[in-house]
C-alpha cells in the first residue's frame, strides 16, 4: 500500500457524446431511418476491473486518481415505417378503406364550398319562382297552405309535386318546344337546371345532392366535382331539349345524375382499394330510382336525368385519375376504427381509358349542341319515348297536343269549357292572364 499516492481515490464522472465523424455516420445510418421524440438514454460505467490497477504505481498510469468513466449513449428503439407515398400494389397491403359513403364525415375536414353554393342556389331559384307565381294573387287564394300567401303552392291536380303552375315555370325558363324551338331562347338551357318542379321534388334532389356530393367532394376535391356538376347539368340539358313536348319541364336533376355517373365510375376504377362497394351500388341504386320515379312526373325532364348520368359517368373516368385520401388518425371516433396513422397519396393514373372517354363525352356533347341547334325533335322518330318522359295517370296528364278552350267570363265567375271532350269547370273569379287561363284550361281538359 505504500506505493499509492492516494489514499482516497477520487471519481470521475466523464458523459461521451456521439461525434459526427464518417465512421459514426455510418455506424448509426439504420436509426436514422426512424424518428423517435423520447429516445431512450444508456449508461455504461467503467471501474478499474483488478486490485493491481488500484496499486499501480503513478508513474504506470498517466493520472494520480483512477478514474470512473460513465459513457451516455442514445439508443434509438426499431419502430414501424410508414410510408407516405403508395402506388397501387403499396396500397392493397395496407388498410383499404370504406368508400366514402360509408366514412364518417368528422374524419375528413375538407371544404364542401362547391356543393353548398350550388345548393343556396337552388333554393334562391325556388323562392324567386315562388314568389313569381304568387298563388294567393294569381289563383285568388285557390292554394294549397293559403297560410304562406304569396309563397303558397297550386292545388295538387295542378302539381301534384307541391309547386308553381306550369306558366309560372315558363316565365322562369323552364324548358319548352314552342320557346326552345320556335322562339329560339336557347338562354333556357341555362336556366332549366337551377329550377325545380315543386317542394317534393326540391326536398328529394337536394338531399340527395348534399348526401353525394359533399362524400365525393371531400375524396376528390372542389374542382373536379364542381366542373362535372356543371357539365353534367348542361349535357342533361341539351338532352332534353331533343325530346321536348309543348309543356314546361325543368332540368334541375341532370347536375344529381351526375353526380351518380361520377360515384359509379369511381367505383369501377378504384375496385381493389375500397371496401362496403355493394352497399355503396345499393345506395346509388336507390337514389338513382327515387329520382327517376319523380322524373316520370309531369314538369320534370327524365331525358335530363340520362343525360346528366352520361355526362358524370365519362367525366368521372376523365377527372378522377388521383383520388385525395384524408390523414386518418390513431383509433379515431366513428363508424370505423384505423389501426395506424398514415397519408396516403395513390397514383393511379390510366391515361388510355381518360383519352378515350374524353373523346366519346367530346363527340357526345359536339353532337347535341349541333342538333339542339338545328331545332331537331327526336320524338318525331321514337314514338315511344315520351313515355321515357311522363307517364299518364288519372292524377295527371302527359298530353303535348294543343288545347283549345272556351272561356267566358262575367263580374264574379270564370267558365272554361273544353273544346276537345266537352268538359268545363266553373271558377269562382273572373281577372285572370292569358298565361294562367292557359294554366286552367290544361287542368279542365286533363
Amino acid at each position: 500500500m505504500a506505493e499509492t499516492t492516494n489514499p482516497n481515490p477520487q471519481t470521475h464522472v466523464e458523459i461521451k457524446k456521439p461525434s459526427l465523424s464518417p465512421t459514426s455516420l455510418q455506424t448509426r445510418a439504420p436509426m436514422a431511418e426512424t424518428s423517435n421524440p423520447n429516445p431512450q438514454t444508456h449508461v455504461e460505467i467503467k471501474k478499474p476491473s483488478t486490485l493491481h490497477q488500484i496499486l499501480t504505481p503513478v508513474a504506470e498510469s498517466p493520472s494520480p486518481n483512477p478514474q470512473t468513466r460513465v459513457e451516455i449513449k442514445t439508443i434509438q428503439p426499431p419502430t414501424h415505417r410508414i410510408s407516405t407515398e403508395l402506388t397501387a400494389e403499396e396500397l392493397l397491403k395496407e388498410q383499404k378503406l370504406p368508400f366514402p359513403f360509408f366514412r364518417p364525415l368528422s374524419q375528413r375536414k375538407e371544404s364542401t364550398w362547391v356543393i353548398s353554393v350550388f345548393v343556396i342556389l337552388h333554393l334562391i331559384a325556388f323562392t324567386a319562382t315562388m314568389i313569381i307565381n304568387d298563388c294567393w294573387g294569381n289563383s285568388h287564394a285557390q292554394c294549397v297552405f293559403k297560410q304562406l300567401g304569396r309563397f303558397s303552392f297550386q292545388p295538387l291536380p295542378e302539381n301534384p309535386l307541391l309547386g308553381p303552375s306550369a306558366s309560372a315555370l315558363d316565365a322562369v325558363g323552364a324548358l319548352r318546344l314552342r320557346y326552345l324551338t320556335n322562339d329560339h331562347q336557347m338562354w333556357r338551357l341555362f336556366t332549366s337546371p337551377c329550377l325545380h318542379a315543386g317542394l317534393f321534388h326540391l326536398i328529394i334532389s337536394l338531399s340527395s345532392v348534399i348526401f353525394v356530393g359533399i362524400h365525393l367532394e371531400q375524396e376528390f376535391g372542389s374542382i373536379r366535382i364542381g366542373v362535372t356538376y356543371i357539365l353534367s347539368a348542361v349535357t342533361g340539358a341539351l338532352l332534353a331539349a331533343l325530346f321536348l313536348q309543348d309543356r314546361p319541364s325543368v332540368a334541375s336533376s341532370g347536375a344529381l345524375f351526375g353526380l351518380l355517373g361520377t360515384t359509379l365510375s369511381a367505383v369501377i376504377q378504384y375496385w381493389k382499394v375500397y371496401t362496403k362497394k355493394f352497399k355503396t351500388l345499393i345506395a346509388l341504386f336507390i337514389i338513382l330510382m327515387l329520382n327517376i320515379i319523380i322524373g316520370l312526373m309531369p314538369l320534370v325532364n327524365n331525358f335530363s336525368n340520362i343525360g346528366g348520368f352520361i355526362s358524370g359517368f365519362l367525366s368521372g373516368f376523365i377527372l378522377l385519375f388521383k383520388p385525395r385520401v384524408m390523414k386518418l388518425h390513431q383509433n379515431k371516433g366513428g363508424i370505423f376504427k384505423y389501426k395506424h396513422s398514415v397519408k396516403p397519396i395513390r397514383k393511379f393514373d390510366r391515361p388510355i381509358s381518360r383519352i378515350i372517354s374524353l373523346v366519346v363525352f367530346s363527340l357526345l356533347l359536339a353532337g347535341a349542341i349541333v342538333a339542339v341547334v338545328g331545332g331537331i325533335n327526336l320524338n318525331k322518330y321514337c314514338g315511344w319515348c315520351k313515355y321515357i318522359d311522363c307517364v299518364p295517370l288519372r292524377w295527371w296528364s302527359c298530353s303535348d297536343e294543343q288545347i283549345r278552350c272556351l272561356t267566358m267570363a262575367s263580374s264574379e265567375q270564370l267558365t272554361i269549357s273544353c273544346s276537345d271532350n266537352g268538359k268545363f269547370r266553373v271558377f269562382p273569379f273572373a281577372n285572370v292572364s292569358n298565361a294562367r287561363a292557359e294554366d286552367l284550361c290544361n287542368l279542365v281538359c286533363s
